[in-house]
């Protein structure tokens, strides 16, 4: 789903929009209809003393209790509120104090309280997440793939697109029939999709023509110990840049441009909404995450993409897993709350919420044992017990969200992909095109990066990696994982650079867009106006999305190895059905031109 430096320390601050740089102020606060106050007073972040608690502590108040009360209360009890979210009542608090947590929980109106999340001050890379291997795993197989600097025949073996000059690397627009679609309705910019990642930058050619920087909103602080050194005043970036990468691409599978440059998205004319809510380095925190969810509700957001998980668990637990402590507990049930609001807040304002099923090549009807969480400081991690009955992963299993799984251009799920042996439909809706490198295996795409997604990328995070150099060229290791560099004869957009990147990564992170594009797309085609909105009842786009899908059947005999593919016997999943359902595609692999003819009752 992601890629990770180090696990990051963030309060749930809501941050300025577009932003100049410089001190936050309330000035920065939400736009208007927005709950989420701030602080008036910022600090620039600063490094934590090694091991020591964060001092972000998250507050809910109880349902019905007066948040101003609350607020109130936690400061005189000590804390110092940075933000209130009173959409959900979740209060940002800041504090020395070790104990506040504990002491915040016996405060009359108080829900529950804990840390947001504990912090160390070493700065060491402690190696790849797994979801990185994933993402990246064509850039550390250069033996067994094709370089590929220039455009190639993808691994699916594709006809001439009719869209865009790299449409023809863009194997997932033929199993969605996205062609089809166009001509029924290439998307309405009256539709707008939260991209709620590491950032969308708003400069690239192909994703400058549908940003809206009017909403686009950062709700994160950059933490120099983990995202590296701060580029803008307060460490705060403005809504316009993405220095971690995955969200540009996530936006561009969504809605890059149809102008006659790079690439196109799914739905090609909707509009971009930056709600970043996500670390440079990958991670995403409970506070930021909620915020940016009941914002995207109160700016009238139609769909938003959710390609992560909440940390610092990969599973969060009702009571904890046994294996952790009073506090550890405290913290999960807190986030699984406060998450559970947000949702539901923004089901309620008819946000259709689409996320990624995630990268571990698990069964989430029976998980295997936690080996990562909590993934910060160094050391802190244990293995931990996953009931299925009682844990969850956040947000795909949270309320509303609709479940979506990896398939390559073979249609097979993906040897990384988690799916499902519980048809009850609470965990996977459905699958989408999200790549997978070791596809074809005997043929000559087996092990190419054609067999990923293309999709837009931002040039900062190319330089850090070293596939661009810092002149702008592509280099040798760019060429081997990909890299495609592009440059129109003038900017398509206002803002809008000359030359723009390309990328080919994997993951259901890449799945879930081309999802949240086909929902945007069923909203544009079939979504009403009300005044001066547009949009459609969630509960209707997620019906279409559903019943427009193509059934893909479980593989003959039920159960799918990957031992070809040099995968160990872990990976070997087992597809349990029922008719028109099953627990590797759910209702099916989504449809572009599925959705936008569907006629609903």
């Amino acid at each position: 789903m992601r890629h990770h430096r180090m696990l990051a320390l963030l309060g749930a601050v809501a941050l300025g929009a577009t932003g100049s740089a410089g001190a936050i102020s309330a000035s920065a606060a939400p736009v208007a209809g927005s709950s989420v106050q701030q602080a008036t007073t910022e600090r620039a972040a600063t490094p934590a003393a090694q091991t020591t608690p964060s001092g972000k502590i998250v507050v809910l108040t109880k349902k019905g209790a007066s948040i101003d009360e609350v607020v109130s209360r936690v400061k005189k009890a000590g804390g110092s509120v940075e933000s209130v979210n009173r959409d959900i009542g979740m209060i940002s608090v800041d504090s020395d104090d070790a104990s506040f947590a504990k002491k915040a929980r016996a405060l009359p109106g108080v829900d529950t309280a804990a840390a947001e999340v504990s912090i160390g001050s070493s700065p060491v890379r402690m190696g790849a997440a797994p979801d990185e291997d994933v993402l990246k795993e064509h850039q550390k197989s250069s033996s067994k793939k094709k370089a590929s600097g220039a455009p190639a025949t993808g691994g699916a073996g594709r006809a001439k697109a009719s869209g865009d000059p790299l449409d023809e690397e863009l194997w997932a627009h033929d199993m969605l029939e996205v062609d089809r679609a166009r001509k029924v309705t290439s998307g309405d910019k009256r539709v707008k999709v939260g991209v709620l990642d590491t950032g969308v930058q708003a400069s690239h050619p192909d994703i400058a023509p549908n940003f809206d920087h009017k909403l686009s909103k950062n709700f994160v602080r950059d933490i120099p110990m983990v995202d590296g050194d701060c580029e803008y005043d307060s460490c705060v970036d403005p809504a316009t840049v993405d220095h971690g990468g995955h969200g540009t691409h996530v936006a561009g599978s969504i809605a890059a441009a149809a102008n006659g440059y790079g690439v196109s998205g799914v739905a090609s004319d909707v509009s971009l909404v930056n709600i970043r809510g996500g670390q440079d380095s990958g991670y995403f925190f409970l506070g930021p995450v909620a915020n940016a969810l009941t914002y995207a509700a109160d700016s009238g957001i139609d769909v938003v993409n959710m390609s992560f998980y909440v940390d610092p668990y990969a599973f969060h637990c009702i009571g904890g897993a046994p294996e952790d402590n009073p506090e550890q507990a405290a913290q999960q049930e807190m986030t699984i709350e406060a998450m559970e609001r947000a949702l539901d807040y923004a089901h309620r304002k008819d946000v259709t919420l689409v996320g990624a099923l995630g990268n571990g090549h698990d069964d989430l009807a029976k998980p295997r044992n936690d080996l990562s969480s909590p993934n910060f400081p160094e050391g802190v991690a244990h293995e931990r017990t996953i009931d299925n009955e009682t844990c969850l992963d956040l947000p795909v299993e949270g309320p509303h969200v609709i479940g979506v799984s990896s398939v390559g251009p073979s249609k097979t799920k993906a040897d990384y992909s988690n799916w499902s042996t519980d048809l009850r439909g609470d965990e996977i809706e459905v699958s989408a095109p999200g790549g997978w490198f070791r596809d074809g295996f005997g043929t000559d795409s087996y092990s190419t990066n054609e067999n990923l997604i293309l999709s837009t990328a931002p040039l900062k995070p190319l330089q850090e990696e070293g596939l661009v150099s810092r002149y702008g060229y592509i280099t040798a290791a760019g060429k081997e994982a990909g890299v495609i560099k592009e440059c129109a004869d003038k900017a398509s957009a206002p803002g809008a650079t000359k030359c723009g990147y390309f990328q080919y990564l994997q993951g259901t992170s890449m799945a879930s867009p081309h999802a949240a594009g086909v929902a945007a797309l069923i909203v544009s085609k079939q979504g009403k106006a009300s005044g001066s909105s547009f949009g459609m009842d969630s509960r209707a786009v997620k019906q279409v999305l559903l019943k427009s899908a193509v059934d893909t059947p479980c593989p003959a005999g039920g159960t799918q190895d990957y031992l070809d593919e040099g995968r160990s016997e872990e990976y070997t999943a087992t597809c349990v059905s029922k008719p028109g359902f099953n627990g590797f595609y759910g209702d099916g692999i989504v449809n572009a031109y599925n959705a936008v003819t569907h006629r609903t009752m």
